[in-house]
């Protein structure tokens, strides 16, 4: 893996711990994720 495509996914893992941490638990829960869940949810996602 080169390095703009691992800076691309730390920043996509990033923004996505950003906008799950700004939702409240209501929102979350409607996603079906849990406040815990924010880290796992935003590997899966930057690793796509």
């Amino acid at each position: 893996m080169n390095f703009s495509r691992s800076f691309n996914n730390w920043r996509k893992y990033r923004q996505t711990i950003t906008e799950l941490g700004r939702m409240t638990n209501r929102e979350l829960h409607d996603l079906g994720i849990d406040r815990s869940d924010i880290h796992r949810v935003a590997r899966e996602a930057s690793s796509r």
